[in-house]
């Protein structure tokens, strides 16, 4: 475990405070069978995942001791509900929940009793890596909750949001390329595992899109039949695309000619700035192929938003610099409430022009999910390490993510499969 910065015993509340609120905000309205919803891979029921975010809390900030015994929960046989490493998710739907009423009860006093500890403990490092653990647990969860409304078709989620304007944003970037140091650096910041850590690798000279591929650019390569040719799939790809009789994006459908999508519970019409949002990572390569571009890898993406031209050593936190993100920099979570035009956030370009980076959506990377040269574990062990070489890299961000989370070094991992997240990509000239 790194060094962590000892930020407030105030701010770390508010910090738990604003993940709370989110996640009470995505809940709110959900009635009936919805708290539960339809079995599927790709989602938890709701009412498990909000007792999960409970007694994730509990678990790492008031249950284990300096010696890492564990105490009891508040919850009698919490444990046998709500441990994802050892509750099998097909199982989630079947466990005796505890009512919303009971659910609700629960994280509260969790969270009542987390603060009595902050204000006892609060000024203990340890102790202060588990409680920005588990805010930040929780802000992902949020996400994931988001993605649930949308692949079940709920109302969108209230949100803070404001107007953005956009526009279009086209081009490539020439990037230098050089020796590049590829992580995260041990400042003191609080950084998850599979970021450590920084370590020497050369980057060759590449071109890099100035901004994602937009729905105009995708729907050029379903309207010449990129579906339906073979050719532009891998083995892999192609035998996903017929076991799920995919022949458009997820929630595309065409009326009158043109492509529509849902969108939460509504349907609305395709706007053409917009990133492409919902591509798994086959359909990335096939558009890729068909387009003659690729996908950069993990270390082109992360120098593209980090290093500055004529200025080697310089690496940013953030594509604009290293301060954190405003609504001018990056679309996140109460930016704009959903995707804007790629051509939006200017004041968020990296040093080399490129828009984006961070925000909007995600973007897939030509690599496979694995661990830095050293790799050691957190405590929080089931984080990283059991999803090593089955997942893809996702860099960069989303509407959807905390400001809190994300940062230049930040590394997403999904299957190459999924198409609920709320991801896109960035090519690069082959």
């Amino acid at each position: 475990m790194n060094v962590i910065e000892q930020p407030t015993v105030l701010a770390l509340s508010a910090m738990l405070d604003d993940a709370r609120t989110r996640t009470l905000r995505l809940v709110d309205g959900l009635t009936g069978g919805q708290w539960l919803g339809p079995r599927l891979a790709i989602v938890n029921p709701p009412l498990w995942e909000l007792g999960h975010l409970g007694w994730f809390q509990e678990y790492w900030c008031l249950r284990r001791g300096q010696d890492d015994a564990v105490s009891a929960s508040l919850m009698p046989g919490a444990d046998a509900l709500y441990d994802s490493a050892k509750v099998p998710h097909h199982t989630r739907w079947d466990l005796l929940l505890p009512d919303v009423e009971g659910t609700l009860r629960y994280l509260a006093d969790v969270r009542t009793t987390v603060d009595e500890r902050l204000a006892r403990d609060g000024g203990d490092p340890r102790l202060q890596y588990f409680f920005q653990l588990c805010a930040l647990h929780e802000e992902m969860h949020a996400e994931a909750l988001t993605y649930t409304r949308q692949t079940l078709a709920y109302p969108e989620p209230a949100a803070p949001r404001r107007a953005i304007g956009g526009g279009s944003c086209t081009g490539d970037v020439e990037i230098a390329g050089g020796p590049f140091h590829l992580g995260a650096v041990d400042d003191g910041s609080f950084v998850f595992d599979n970021e450590k850590w920084s370590h020497a690798v050369d980057v060759k000279p590449f071109r890099m899109a100035r901004a994602p591929v937009t729905h105009a650019q995708f729907a050029e390569f379903v309207d010449a039949g990129g579906y339906r040719e073979q050719r532009w799939w891998d083995a892999e790809g192609w035998a996903w695309r017929a076991g799920e009789d995919a022949a458009a994006p997820l929630y595309w459908r065409r009326e009158a000619g043109l492509w529509r999508k849902r969108y939460f519970d509504q349907e609305e019409m395709l706007v053409d700035d917009e990133p492409m949002i919902h591509v798994n990572w086959h359909e990335a390569m096939a558009w890729c192929r068909w387009a003659g571009r690729r996908l950069p890898t993990e270390a082109e993406w992360e120098f593209a938003a980090a290093t500055v031209p004529g200025m080697p050593g310089i690496k940013r936190r953030y594509p604009w610099g290293d301060t954190a993100p405003s609504t001018e920099t990056a679309n996140l979570y109460g930016t704009a409430g959903r995707c804007v035009p790629v051509g939006a956030c200017a004041a968020g370009d990296s040093a080399w022009g490129l828009r984006q980076m961070i925000g909007n959506v995600w973007e897939w990377t030509a690599d496979w999910f694995q661990p830095y040269p050293g790799f050691v574990r957190d405590p929080y062990a089931e984080y990283s390490e059991p999803w090593f070489g089955n997942h893809k890299v996702l860099r960069g961000g989303c509407h959807a993510t905390s400001a809190g989370l994300i940062r230049n070094t930040w590394r997403n991992f999904y299957t190459p499969d999924r198409r609920d997240v709320f991801a896109g990509f960035r090519t690069c000239a082959l």
